[in-house]
């Protein structure tokens, strides 16, 4: 596979869905590196969700011995924003992963087990109000905000939305650029993205515009002397984070250390961290 063009998946399944418990049905695939891919589920009836929640995802794994093959779920943030008729999911396959050394070879036509509770903490209504919401991401936690971006309510709640996204490699931030980029034809909430999203792309490893680690960028003020807004205040700023476990840590100090206090659906804040963190592809 060309590790830099991305492969879409859409003809009529060729195979027939074998039926699982709790089974939803692969509508389409798309491979944006040998690792990184999304795909899209039907939408059972009886999910209710707020953009940036997640649920639990999986499909049956091999029968060991005499034993019965049992399901392999793992938490995945729910890419898609709450208005969608579908699901999208974001993930990358990790080598001998129980879940997502199989989620990979998915096809359109294909069930996936999917269960209808929906939790999470990087919803809107775990946010003071504010002016500038930052979404940041590292790696696949760019999913969560794949959802917040594309919902509405974002853009009605704050002035202008940040979100950055961090990677080793320019190709694995395609998914990313791309959503971004089709957000301003979006028929739905096109006129209300302009002007207010900014999409703030870092690499680490491959030279890109933006090189580095954005807890560096964040910690210099290079970040915000970059879009041209003051450093973080309590006053008007909100920030989301969703990444690798490092991360996550790293940019809750960086909130603390500003004034900020972590919000909750109980009680809002200044800034939320996911912390549903799984390694095997789930939420990251």
């Amino acid at each position: 596979m060309n590790d830099l063009t991305p492969i879409q998946e859409t003809a009529a399944p060729v195979n027939i869905a074998t039926p699982l418990p709790d089974g939803q049905t692969v509508t389409q695939v798309k491979h944006w590196t040998e690792k990184l891919f999304s795909f899209r589920l039907t939408r059972p009836q009886s999910l209710r969700f707020r953009s940036g929640e997640f649920v639990m995802i999986g499909l049956m794994g091999d029968p060991v011995g005499d034993k019965p093959a049992k399901p392999i779920l793992r938490a995945y943030s729910i890419a898609s924003p709450s208005w969608d008729e579908e699901l999208e999911f974001y993930s990358i396959a990790v080598p001998d992963g129980p879940l997502t050394s199989k989620l990979v070879h998915i096809k359109p036509g294909d069930q996936v087990i999917l269960k209808t509770k929906a939790t999470g903490t990087l919803v809107v209504d775990a946010l003071l109000p504010g002016k500038r919401l930052y979404m940041i991401a590292t790696g696949t936690g760019i999913a969560p905000f794949a959802s917040l971006i594309r919902d509405p309510e974002v853009y009605e709640k704050f002035d202008q939305v940040i979100l950055t996204h961090t990677c080793r490699h320019v190709a694995e931030l395609d998914y990313g650029r791309e959503l971004v980029d089709n957000l301003i034809n979006d028929p739905l909430i096109g006129e209300m993205v302009d002007g207010k999203l900014v999409y703030y792309p870092t690499t680490t490893r491959e030279e890109s515009p933006n090189m580095g680690r954005i807890t560096d960028k964040i910690r210099s003020g290079e970040l915000f002397s970059d879009l041209g807004v003051p450093a973080w205040n309590t006053e008007d700023d909100r920030v989301m984070i969703c990444g690798s476990m490092g991360l996550n840590l790293e940019i809750k100090e960086l909130c603390e250390a500003a004034g900020m206090e972590e919000g909750a659906n109980s009680k809002p804040g200044h800034f939320v961290v996911e912390k549903s963190f799984v390694g095997e592809g789930g939420i990251l």
